[in-house]
């Protein structure tokens, strides 16, 4: 759902709406507020719901006590029954501080203006809000905070904060409802979030202190942390070399972190402790039996991390060492270590280290993984890995049974993106198998393809990324074919590198073109054809990191257009389902994601079925937005699609034509399609046309006439149209395409609604018997109603009077405000729904 502000349109949610979730209304008896309110601690269950009490101490009292929070100033709450203070001080904005990690200095309390979307009609409604005391009020103006407010709503640690799109907006949600609110100005909604982040500490901005670009943690999990003696339970992640803690997982601001550089890593002995000084120290989670980690930082005092296994143990501490900067000769696997020692060395490559047996190839297999992994489960998914890895490079590849190896690769790398740990375990496994391995023709290369495979998708952490570099590096040789390989897994993994990670695992496609062709001699390994709407396709180029944006900019380079946002234009894929669906595939999203998971959609439709293995994606490009300025700088190319486009439109019904007109336009696409019509030799008046012109025409009514004028018309009509249409289009006799593509679009472009996007919709206000279909237009001057069957305007609403729109349930929502009446000065508010499919709401949204 988007909303108009300031004359721009501003996402406020990114699913229907499913109820009336805007807050109770403003007209209501404001006692519907009072029951949002939600106790959220056991010392305030005592006093009645609604009652001042309940109300005025709106600060979770366990949340006084625990580490980490805020503090909340003695004047803030009082636990004395009879603690009354005037509601008029509300107005003053106090800023009690927040002392909490990196967050000094923010208030707890604010007030001011904000507009708060109407719970019935979706408008904007501008009110009085106070944040104070853990709880947000709102009234009508600053004058009525001494009445009873508006609503209210209880901020508790299950309320959420989540931004807009645009720079104004955001929404709260609270357990009953969700409130769409805008601040004046996005200096103020930093303050308002500010505010209420410090209060919620939940997700929204994303602490200062956590690192740009979204950095994948190394490894996470929860550790007890003790500090001074205090313990507490946390959610940890190393991030880089920061060590963050949070209160849960799904959180998104730290409680706090430390920096690990330079820090001292220890185990801690804890042998001589007995299980009863845990007892009594009141920790019953933890026994002697768990392990501890010390973190010394070289500026502050140490922290203690209490770990429960000894399998999580080992990965805490290795990955913290490396983090820190000391030496991983000593801690980790075998394998590890010898990485370490590498890169002590600084990588010299005459080195013995890198021939040492581990990290080469060897006959027997794996009994334990390579990496050090955080659980035991996570061991087993190794080994098993490595089983897969096995089959794939020792079965010999062959064309008729290439699915075997597709199938393994697929879902050995799923695995891998299920479980990011792994990931750094799968390069090291193919590294050991490409070093030192004999020559053996078909084993070498195909554990060299697997690694091509890998390289788009994910590359390992830090050390084993600098390690892969190196070995890449040695390998390289374009004379020879492993050498190729090599030069090729480098490539990609720079590329993964400038572009970042993959999202889903590699398309058959893709599988096939490494495993069948070597990627070395492509710059593109990869293609595919794009249909366009005159029925011809180009095939484009591109590899496992290609963006649609980057892949648009090579098939408009191909074929002679401009830039997609000064034409217009779109990528388009068909629906895995097959249904008459198209959808518009976002710039950023990577060509390989999109292929994979348009693949394994039609598998869970088709599965056990043959044609779920047949059917290949579509790709399609055409006109999905059009301005009238695009016009100007229009390339022949774009002049003949969207010609065609509008042809479709026509025959499909969505262009108003009369029986003359259609026949005039389907007489120029004929000319353009298949140049001057032949005529037969000697003309003798009332003969029939030779079959090759007669089998043209059909094809010329079926193409490009309108289906309706056609539908179920006797055939003697037929042959009547089929002369007309022969006399139209000799009268074309040698005018050129281009020529023909100009008059044709000088005629289509008569119409208003020229390139609008028609979306058939039944107005939803309408009795269920009187199912009048209407199209609803969208286009650049705004959105408009027009009849189904003549294409006559109903009315057209200027997007200046459109304040909100998209999913409503399962309706399409337009709120309308009019034009404010001249005697009273009073606008009008319309809430207009429509029931169309749920694909084409999304499509009319966007």
């Amino acid at each position: 759902v988007y909303t108009a502000l300031k004359g721009r349109a501003t996402q406020i949610s990114t699913v229907p709406f499913v109820d009336e979730s805007s807050g109770s209304d403003d007209d209501c008896c404001s006692q519907a507020s009072f029951r949002t309110s939600v106790p959220c601690s056991e010392s305030r269950k005592t006093s009645g719901l609604g009652s001042p009490r309940a109300i005025k101490r709106g600060v979770s009292m366990s949340s006084l006590s625990s580490e980490g929070d805020y503090a909340i100033p003695p004047d803030a709450y009082s636990l004395d029954s009879d603690y009354s203070e005037p509601e008029h001080k509300l107005q003053r904005t106090s800023s009690y501080s927040a002392e909490g990690p990196g967050l000094a200095g923010e208030s707890l309390e604010k007030s001011g203006y904000l507009l708060k979307m109407g719970s019935r009609v979706k408008t904007w409604k501008r009110r009085w809000f106070v944040l104070r005391q853990g709880q947000i009020m709102y009234y009508k103006s600053p004058s009525d905070v001494i009445r009873k407010p508006q609503g209210q709503v209880e901020l508790n640690s299950r309320c959420q904060i989540v931004r807009g799109e645009g720079a104004q907006t955001f929404q709260l949600i609270s357990e009953k409802k969700t409130y769409y609110l805008t601040a004046d100005s996005p200096g103020l909604l930093e303050e308002w979030i500010r505010a209420l982040q410090s209060l919620l500490k939940v997700q929204a901005v994303g602490p200062p202190a956590l690192p740009r670009g979204g950095s994948k943690p190394t490894v996470k999990g929860w550790l007890t942390k003790v500090k001074h003696g205090h313990s507490k339970l946390v959610w940890c992640a190393l991030v880089g070399r920061t060590f963050y803690y949070y209160r849960s997982h799904e959180d998104k601001r730290p409680l706090g972190h430390l920096p690990v550089r330079d820090a001292r890593i220890e185990e801690v002995d804890r042998s001589c402790d007995s299980d009863e000084d845990y007892e009594a120290g009141g920790s019953r989670r933890l026994l002697s039996s768990h392990c501890t980690l010390v973190i010394h930082p070289p500026d502050h005092s140490p922290t203690y991390l209490l770990i429960g296994t000894k399998h999580e143990k080992d990965t805490w501490l290795y990955h913290l060492t490396v983090a820190a900067g000391g030496s991983s000769a000593t801690v980790g696997t075998a394998y590890e270590q010898l990485i370490g020692k590498l890169m002590d060395g600084e990588g010299d490559p005459d080195s013995p280290l890198w021939r040492h047996p581990m990290l080469c190839y060897s006959k027997d297999g794996l009994y334990t993984s390579l990496t050090t992994l955080p659980s035991e489960a996570l061991q087993t998914e190794a080994l098993k890995l490595f089983k897969s890895c096995q089959l794939f490079i020792n079965v010999p590849v062959e064309a008729a049974s290439v699915d075997y190896h597709v199938s393994l690769a697929q879902t050995a790398l799923q695995v891998c993106l299920a479980h990011p740990e792994l990931q750094s375990e799968i390069y090291c496994q193919l590294m050991k198998q490409t070093s030192g391995r004999p020559p053996q023709k078909c084993s070498l290369i195909q554990c060299w393809q697997l690694l091509a495979l890998c390289a788009p998708l994910f590359l390992p952490q830090h050390h084993f990324l600098w390690y892969v570099k190196q070995q890449l590096q040695r390998h390289a040789d374009p004379r020879n074919e492993t050498g190729q390989y090599a030069t090729y897994c480098q490539r990609a993994v720079e590329r993964t590198l400038q572009t970042g990670e993959r999202e889903a695992r590699p398309s058959r496609m893709e599988v096939v073109s490494i495993l069948l062709r070597n990627p070395f001699h492509h710059s593109s390994p990869f293609s595919i054809p794009v249909h366009f709407t005159n029925g011809t396709y180009q095939v484009v180029g591109f590899d496992g990191s290609s963006t649609v944006d980057e892949f648009l900019q090579r098939l408009n380079q191909e074929t002679g257009m401009r830039k997609s946002s000064h034409s217009g234009f779109a990528l388009f894929t068909d629906d895995p389902s097959g249904r008459d669906l198209e959808h518009c595939l976002h710039g950023s999203i990577k060509i390989c994601d999109a292929i994979s998971k348009w693949e394994q959609a039609v598998k869970e439709l088709h599965s056990g079925k043959a044609e779920g293995g047949t059917r290949v994606v579509k790709l399609m490009y055409k006109n999905r937005l059009y301005f009238r300025s695009q016009v100007k700088g229009e390339t022949e190319r774009e002049r003949l699609l969207l010609a065609s486009q509008t042809s479709g439109e026509i025959v499909a019904g969505r262009f108003p034509v009369n029986k003359e007109l259609a026949l005039e336009m389907a007489a120029l696409m004929a000319q353009v399609e298949y140049g001057d019509l032949e005529r037969p030799s000697p003309p003798g008046p009332g003969s029939p046309p030779p079959a090759k012109v007669q089998h043209h025409l059909q094809q010329v009514l079926d193409r490009f006439y309108p289906r309706r004028y056609r539908h179920g018309a006797p055939p003697e009509q037929l042959r009547h149209l089929a002369d007309l249409l022969t006399t139209k289009w000799a009268a074309l006799q040698g005018c050129s395409p281009p020529e023909c593509i100009r008059i044709y679009l000088t005629v289509a472009r008569k119409w208003p609604f020229f390139g609008a996007k028609l979306f058939a919709a039944q107005p939803a206000q309408m009795s269920s018997k009187d199912s009048s279909l209407v199209w609803i237009a969208v286009n650049e001057d705004g959105v408009s109603i027009l009849d189904h069957s003549t294409m006559q305007v109903h009315v057209t609403y200027p997007y200046s009077s459109v304040t909100t729109f998209g999913g409503c349930r399962d309706d399409f929502m337009l709120v309308i405000r009019s034009i404010p009446d001249q005697s009273s000065g009073k606008g009008h508010i319309e809430k207009l729904l429509f029931r169309m499919a749920a694909p084409k709401i999304a499509e009319a949204t966007f």
